[in-house]
C-alpha cells in the first residue's frame, strides 16, 4: 500500500458502519488481509479511532473558508481549526503509531511487489488498521492540506471524502448521491 491507499483506509473507517464485524469487513473489503482477521473484540478500538478520525475530518470540513473570514479582525476567542485537526491527528498517531516495515511479496515472475506495512508481521489486524488510518489521514493532510476534505451534501448521507478535483467543487461523496439530489431537485421544479 502507499500513502494514498492509507488515506482511503482512514476515510473508509471514518465512514464505516461499525455496529458489527460483518459491517467492518464490508468497509475493509479492499483489504481482505485485514478484513478476514477482524474480531468482535476489535470493535471498541475501531469505534474509538473512527470517532477520532471523524473529529479531525469535521474540524477540516466545518472550518470557515479563508475567503469568508476577515484577516484584519480574526476572532481571538474562536477555536483555530488547524490546531484542532493537528491535535486530533497527533493524538491518533501517538495512540496508534505506525511501525513501518518494508515488505516484498506477491509479485510476478518471482519479483517482489515492494511496499510498506504499518505494523509488525505478527500484529493483530486491528493494530494495522488503526495505524494505517491514523497515518493515512496525516499523509492526506500533508499532500492535500486541510481544505480539500468534504462531507456529502445529500440530506441522508454524511460521508466524508477527499476532493481531488481540479476545481475543488465536489459536493457529494459519489455520483450516486449527486444523481439522487439532482433528480429530486428536478422533480421538485417540475411539480412547482
Amino acid at each position: 500500500m502507499d500513502s494514498a491507499d492509507y488515506t482511503e483506509v482512514a476515510l473508509r473507517l471514518a465512514n464505516a458502519d461499525l455496529t458489527d464485524v460483518e459491517s467492518v469487513r464490508a468497509a475493509l473489503h479492499e483489504e481482505p488481509w485485514w478484513a478476514d482477521r477482524v474480531r468482535d473484540s476489535d470493535l471498541p478500538l475501531l469505534r474509538e479511532v473512527a470517532e477520532g478520525l471523524r473529529r479531525a475530518l469535521s474540524a477540516m470540513v466545518d472550518a470557515p473558508d479563508s475567503a469568508d473570514t476577515d484577516p484584519e479582525s480574526p476572532d481571538p476567542d474562536g477555536p483555530d481549526p488547524d490546531n484542532a485537526v493537528r491535535a486530533e491527528v497527533n493524538a491518533l498517531l501517538a495512540a496508534h503509531p505506525p511501525r513501518p516495515r518494508l515488505s516484498g511479496h506477491g509479485g510476478r515472475d518471482g519479483t517482489p511487489n515492494w511496499h510498506v506495512h504499518v505494523a509488525g508481521p505478527d500484529a493483530p489486524a486491528v493494530d494495522e488498521v488503526v495505524a494505517a488510518a491514523a497515518w493515512g489521514l496525516a499523509q492526506g493532510i500533508v499532500h492535500h492540506g486541510t481544505r480539500r476534505w468534504g462531507r456529502c451534501q445529500a440530506e441522508d448521507c454524511r460521508t466524508y471524502f477527499l476532493d481531488t478535483s481540479t476545481n475543488q467543487a465536489k459536493r457529494f461523496c459519489s455520483p450516486r448521491c449527486a444523481n439522487r439530489v439532482h433528480v429530486a431537485a428536478f422533480r421538485a421544479r417540475k411539480r412547482a
